[in-house]
């Protein structure tokens, strides 16, 4: 995709946990000199995904958009509500103001991950209305996944700029997720050997920028 034809927004979810969001939105925030914002972060003990994109991309707190929901557990978020304590109010969320050019919109978990009694990620994605970037594992079991949120993503009309795929490359993968789920691969992301703001660049100049 041409640097230019990228949209204003952009939703980085994926298909299962652990699969690579966090990098990919880093790379996107770098790579557009965007803004970046993670609306529910579950898990605090750690370094948080906010965290993380503001040191490898090196960027200033003014790219930085605070979390609405911090949750202390490392779980899906409405559990982790339970034990905190805290409802999670779909009305609590709307588009932040950004001054840059574009925003990352970073996800929790997959699309059917619970935030409360009866939303899921899904709903928070149909609700803010902007497009979404898919995030998969390359290897084996990814098929299955990247199809069904594929078709959760079709039943409800919501845009899908395209799949990432994160890890070794596999070929049959790819041209299975193509062709069966009539897709654009926009990158391969094999294992990076550093992440700091020099190779999320040049991440982002060699997959993501034509």
């Amino acid at each position: 995709m041409y640097k230019n034809e990228w949209p204003s927004e952009i939703f980085v979810s994926g298909t299962d946990t652990e699969i690579g969001k966090t990098v990919v939105s880093a790379i996107l925030t770098k790579g557009l000199e965007a803004s970046y914002w993670k609306p529910i972060q579950a898990g605090l003990e750690e370094e948080t995904d906010t965290q993380f994109v503001q040191r490898t991309t090196d960027f200033s707190d003014e790219y930085i958009i605070p979390e609405r929901y911090r949750l202390e557990t490392p779980m899906s978020p409405h559990g982790a509500a339970e034990i905190d304590d805290v409802y999670i109010e779909m009305s609590d969320f709307e588009m932040p103001e950004y001054e840059t050019d574009h925003l990352i919109v970073e996800g929790a978990g997959g699309l059917l991950v619970p935030f409360n009694d009866d939303k899921m990620i899904i709903d928070l994605i149909e609700r803010l209305g902007i497009p979404v970037l898919l995030t998969a594992r390359s290897t084996l079991g990814t098929l299955n996944h990247t199809f069904l949120s594929l078709e959760a993503l079709r039943s409800r009309d919501i845009p899908i700029l395209g799949v990432v795929l994160n890890g070794p490359q596999h070929q049959s993968n790819r041209e299975a997720i193509q062709h069966y789920g009539d897709i654009n691969i926009i990158a391969e992301i094999d294992t990076l050997e550093s992440l700091n703001a020099d190779t999320l660049k040049k991440t982002f100049d060699e997959q993501f920028c034509l």
